[in-house]
């Protein structure tokens, strides 16, 4: 019997930042922009903002008028990192097998750790005390049979909760929530429900999949066949036949701005990028993943360069050239993933692989890694990303 642990930390960035500034404390804060940033998007919102119904990817604008008196920060991505891999050292020391999907989220298979850690739930119980212990941040989980369900039952207790889906009620488990928890389903697709009088799972459950797949079209009227009966809607597969390292975003609304997509894909390339750098690996082979949010659909496409990749911003022109190969304009964009694969580092090669310009931005780059790994609570170096011209 497969079990898998999703653990999601909570209100991550605004977590951070309410870590590393006691009086931010119970208190809203709101990471992403300042006011009067007019194209930025809040990253994360605190569960006191929340309250004001600030949720992430909403414009901080639209922040600034549900909260006027919250605290705007626009986030420090090295200390983030910082606080990401200590966490993921906490998840790697319950499992060998650990999928992180982003900074502040992964997939742990526990499958037949019971002799070392006990049941998945104790097993998880003292992975959320020791993240706590160790970090200061606070872990909400779920437990399933698959990726899927575990992703899910993680948002149900949050913050710092725990949801199990015991072994043969996984149906059952879909088939008691509203249509809003359907992971997968964003705005747009609900109100494509409420259009043909779906009002809970149980309504899409009483449907083929010849008629979802009539509705919703090929890939989601399968998606949802599948979700509604408690199977592994998605995969969330790592990278066949090579070692990896990638992540995404998964948006609460469609994305349209080419600046503010581009601008996501920045940051996820420059979380890669710097976690690359603390590695012994190289990579010559960039992929990417779009998901969009209209009919669930996913493209991607990946090249392979005579060299390694060099510098971030190389990195970000890659993702940049894959991303425009393969977007449609006009149509909204539910997720973003990047990643590379990776091969052992060639060190013979490595100097002739790097012309002066490319030499200096390896050299400041390695030097933003040692000074914000010296100084992380107070480290706000980071490169920013190219503009067209």
């Amino acid at each position: 019997m497969s079990y898998f642990l999703h653990a999601d930390l909570d209100a991550f960035y605004a977590s951070v930042e309410q870590l590393d500034h006691p009086e931010y404390r119970g208190k809203a804060v709101i990471v992403g922009g300042l006011p009067g940033d007019r194209r930025s998007v809040v990253s994360a919102a605190s569960y006191e903002a929340r309250k004001f119904g600030v949720h992430s990817a909403m414009p901080i604008v639209q922040a600034v008028k549900l909260c006027p008196d919250g605290i705007f920060i626009r986030g420090n991505m090295r200390r983030d990192r910082d606080k990401s891999t200590e966490v993921m050292a906490v998840f790697a020391d319950f499992s060998p097998e650990v999928q992180q999907l982003s900074v502040d989220e992964a997939f742990l298979d526990i499958t037949g750790t019971e002799k070392l850690f006990g049941p998945p739930d104790v097993l998880t119980g003292k992975l959320k005390k020791q993240v706590l212990e160790k970090t200061g941040l606070t872990v909400s989980a779920g437990l399933a049979s698959n990726k899927y369900l575990a992703k899910i039952a993680s948002g149900i207790k949050k913050p710092d909760g725990l949801f199990i889906v015991a072994p043969g009620d996984e149906e059952k488990f879909m088939l008691s929530l509203p249509l809003s928890k359907i992971w997968g389903a964003g705005e747009k697709t609900q109100e494509l429900f409420a259009k043909h009088g779906f009002k809970n799972c149980t309504d899409l459950h009483r449907l083929s999949q010849k008629i979802l797949v009539s509705i919703f079209g090929r890939a989601f009227g399968e998606f949802l066949y599948r979700a509604v009966r408690g199977q592994a809607a998605e995969t969330f597969n790592k990278e066949r036949g090579s070692r990896s390292m990638s992540a995404e975003r998964t948006f609460s609304v469609d994305l349209y701005d080419e600046f503010e997509i581009e601008t996501r894909i920045f940051n996820i390339a420059s979380e890669i990028f710097f976690r690359l750098l603390q590695t012994k690996y190289q990579s010559r082979t960039v992929f990417i993943k779009i998901r969009y949010g209209d009919d669930f659909s996913t493209v991607g496409c990946r090249e392979t360069y005579q060299n390694p990749v060099r510098t971030l911003n190389e990195l970000y022109e890659h993702i940049l050239a894959l991303f425009h190969k393969k977007f449609h304009k006009g149509r909204g964009i539910r997720l973003i993933g990047a990643g590379f694969s990776l091969e052992p580092k060639n060190a013979a090669r490595q100097t002739e692989l790097f012309d002066s310009a490319a030499e200096k931005e390896r050299k400041l780059e390695l030097s933003i890694l040692e000074i914000n790994s010296k100084f992380p609570p107070g480290a706000a170096l980071k490169r920013g990303r190219l503009l067209k011209q």
